[in-house]
């Protein structure tokens, strides 16, 4: 079993947070502004990026793994959202789909590739936000051949009720399974310790 924590570590310079946008349109989770994709070759194609509040400021507090996570247990520590040209909410992949650190350098690890070195077969997530970060980290993983699952229990989103119904009804769609804590997956695991 290998555990793995994710951490959005933005610049303070973002181009996610509305406070870095000048207004009138720099609400925060109601301001869209047009994002350009930073691969080379590729800065042509735009993209529409919600706004959102300044978050998890690397080297700041808010960007830290909560006390309530046992830290030196976990294996791999995936720091994401570097780039700030780029919103990345999976840790696999920026906004655009890419996923070579050295070239955006939005992740300091190459997430699939470090699952694969590990031979892992089934990624189970938790965290938040259930509506972007989770759905996209596990679209993400069961596109790269892991049976994925999401444990709901586990999960927080931003729109609570509508946010969840639709990351629920598009992570299906993508093969993600939502389970129960409780649930016979879960059991599996435990059992290996």
């Amino acid at each position: 079993m290998v555990k793995i924590a994710t951490q959005d570590f933005h610049p303070v310079d973002h181009i996610s947070f509305a406070s870095n946008h000048p207004g009138p349109n720099n609400r925060a989770f109601e301001s869209f502004i047009t994002m350009q994709n930073p691969a080379p070759g590729k800065e042509g194609e735009t993209k529409q990026q919600q706004l959102w509040p300044v978050h998890c400021v690397a080297d700041t507090a808010g960007a830290s793994i909560v006390l309530e996570i046992e830290a030196d247990k976990i294996d791999l520590h995936v720091k994401k959202g570097m780039d700030k040209r780029v919103e990345m909410y999976s840790a696999f992949t920026d906004a655009f789909g890419n996923n070579d650190c050295a070239t955006t350098k939005g992740v300091n690890v190459d997430l699939a590739a470090a699952l694969a070195e590990r031979k892992v077969s089934d990624v189970f997530v938790v965290g938040v936000a259930g509506d972007y970060c989770v759905k996209y980290t596990a679209i993400d993983a069961a596109e790269r051949g892991f049976k994925t699952w999401v444990i709901e229990e586990g999960t927080k989103c931003v729109v609570p009720e509508l946010g969840w119904a639709k990351a629920k009804a598009e992570m299906e769609t993508h093969d993600v399974k939502v389970i129960a804590a409780a649930g016979p997956e879960l059991a599996r695991v435990r059992a290996q310790g």
